[in-house]
């Protein structure tokens, strides 16, 4: 009776709150606890060392010119020079699934067990259907105004260049994942102010390009690296294997709510729809868009059967129900860029805006990072349809925002605790809350 009384909008929220509490029961997370201590607990290393390279020896002897002997023109030997630390050895990461075991296997294994049950347990949070309230630019200005960076909120998270991030929904706590240039992945609680707070775990090989938490269960982690799309399954301890692929993956968003469904882009131009329900681990189509290159793929918020593709100088909108082997045509094409094109994303709300980023360095923005940083995405805020945040080459160090326009609204920096360049940034869907990655591992927190 009650229900009759209420607006669509309230009676679909309704459908998805009871749809939600019964999925999450049939999930029994809590006794997943059980077999998460079990998996973390495990001393057994699930890698194997990559092949070391052959000894001098073993080679043919090659000329060596007295310079590089360090001996004078007169035969006098030179004074030796300080030794130069090895080449640091990567473990390999086999295919398949993973267990959930941190990099660090001698440490203690109840810290690892205490993140991951938080992560699992702010998972559990119903998801309901919300509707973008979309404030006033002046309320919105003041928003970002209020948001500080303090000195307990910087960790490096993990130990190399940050090359993509994910911030979990929860409302109730900070949980990010960083990925960086060699395969890892650190999950940081930021509500938690001691050293256990973040855990590093290694399920990829190479730099891992994109993640997301699924909207439609936030308990999965995708992760995307060359070789492999990975989902990181707190419930089960594990990282199972979606896709693997001999051609190198680039990036990845879902085509569903549901997030069964996903368009992946590789670094060779093509691009592959992957079917989450589907045995095995290979793409359900292969398509070739015309691009030399794949760096981005963004669906569109509302219609979903669009996706955007950014590459070289190529930024195209492609109809995925349209895609086959060979021939496609883009949708629409959008030109002007004269440089390499890192990154292109709809506006979160209507999908009516794109954002992209070039090194042609429009907006008046400096983009180029050079080789040492990774490279710039700009992001929309998900809670503001018209704004969006990208990293700055500029001094002091700081992180802007700016809108559609091309107006700077806003400019995060603090002279005591950012003194690096952050060129992959992450908001919050609904709190004021921005994380900027730099290229040692370290995260800041606004």
């Amino acid at each position: 009776d009650e229900c009759s009384q209420l607006s669509a909008y309230e009676r679909k929220r309704l459908k998805n709150i009871t749809e939600n509490a019964k999925f999450f029961a049939a999930l029994k997370l809590h006794e997943s606890a059980a077999r998460l201590h079990q998996i973390a607990t495990k001393r057994q290393s699930h890698v194997t060392k990559r092949a070391k390279p052959k000894k001098a020896e073993d080679e043919t002897v090659r000329r060596r010119s007295m310079r590089l002997q360090r001996v004078e023109p007169s035969g006098i030997p030179m004074p030796e020079m300080p030794a130069q630390p090895g080449v640091e050895e990567y473990p390999q990461v086999p295919a398949g699934p993973l267990p959930m075991v941190p990099e660090d296997q001698m440490g203690n294994s109840k810290l690892t067990e205490d993140l991951l049950t938080t992560w699992m347990r702010i998972s559990e949070v119903l998801l309901v259907i919300t509707t973008n309230v979309l404030m006033m630019l002046s309320r919105y200005q003041d928003s970002l105004n209020s948001m500080v960076l303090s000195e307990d909120n910087i960790k490096k998270v993990v130990k190399y260049r940050v090359c993509s991030m994910a911030i979990h929904p929860s409302e109730s706590i900070i949980f990010v994942a960083a990925g960086d240039k060699s395969g890892q992945i650190g999950l940081w609680n930021v509500n938690c102010k001691t050293e256990e707070g973040a855990h590093v775990f290694i399920p990829h090989n190479d730099p891992v390009s994109c993640m997301h938490f699924s909207p439609f269960n936030p308990a999965h982690l995708l992760s995307l690296s060359n070789d492999a799309l990975r989902c990181g399954d707190v419930t089960r301890a594990v990282f199972d294997e979606i896709c693997r692929s001999e051609e190198s993956l680039s990036s990845f968003d879902f085509l569903e709510d549901n997030a069964s469904t996903a368009i992946v882009g590789h670094w060779d131009g093509d691009i592959a729809v992957v079917d989450r329900r589907t045995p095995g681990t290979s793409s359900e189509l292969s398509a070739d868009i015309g691009f030399k290159r794949t760096r981005t793929v963004h669906v569109h918020p509302v219609n979903k059967q669009y996706f955007i593709a950014a590459g070289l100088v190529d930024v195209c909108i492609y109809d995925v129900r349209y895609l086959k082997s060979n021939g496609n045509k883009p949708v629409s094409s959008l030109k002007g860029h004269t440089k390499s094109v890192a990154s292109a994303y709809f506006s979160p709300v209507t999908g009516n805006r794109v954002v992209t980023v070039c090194a042609d360095d429009k907006l008046r923005h400096n983009n180029n990072t050079g080789r040492w940083l990774t490279r710039f995405r700009a992001v929309w805020d998900p809670k503001q349809e018209d704004c969006f945040v990208v990293g700055s080459m500029a001094r002091p160090r700081q992180i802007e925002v700016f809108q559609d326009t091309g107006k700077l609204l806003h400019s995060f920096y603090n002279l005591d605790f950012l003194g690096s360049v952050c060129s992959i940034n992450v908001v919050h869907p609904s709190k004021n809350i921005l994380v900027g990655g730099n290229s040692s591992g370290r995260l800041h927190v606004f």
